[in-house]
């Protein structure tokens, strides 16, 4: 970021899909950005009047071509200006893709900006993500193995599906 703004509030979406190679294990997309280090959830920044739970919907189907609706939060992280910009990430549940999506994923062109797409299982996630976003991933993780999460309002009514 050339010129961070002062806060941020950034929109991840957590999507699993079932490993084709490994037997009741579970994968993850990150993706592989050309403005940090380490791997990340899909997601990026809210536009001006967009309401979040779309804006993390738009970029995870130009980051990996996937559309899904997204009424679930599984975690939020707050992260103090250090490095960074001041700001809190909300992780959205994106559910389980069937292998029909995940092969759409594969094919899909990731726009500039985004190098990669990479599927990766809960065991491999401290080494290859960006610092501290494996422990924001691990909660959502947790939260979405437990069926918790938090129901997306928007102006106290729930979102619907769609």
């Amino acid at each position: 970021m050339s010129r961070p703004p002062a806060q941020r509030c950034g929109q991840q979406v957590f999507v699993l899909r079932e490993d084709p190679d490994e037997r009741d294990e579970f994968l993850v997309p990150l993706v592989d950005s050309a403005h940090r280090d380490g791997l990340v959830l899909p997601g990026g920044s809210a536009e001006q009047d967009e309401l979040p739970h779309l804006a993390a919907r738009r970029h995870l189907e130009t980051q990996t071509g996937l559309v899904i609706a997204l009424r679930t939060i599984l975690t939020i992280d707050y992260v103090p200006a250090a490095k960074a910009p001041e700001g809190v990430n909300f992780v959205y549940a994106g559910g389980m893709i069937t292998p029909r999506q995940a092969e759409a994923v594969g094919r899909h062109q990731p726009p500039d900006g985004i190098r990669t797409l990479h599927w990766v299982p809960r065991s491999r996630l401290r080494e290859v993500m960006a610092d501290d976003h494996d422990r924001r991933v691990e909660d959502a993780w947790d939260a979405w193995e437990h069926g918790a999460g938090l129901p997306l309002l928007v102006r106290g009514v729930p979102v619907p599906v769609g």
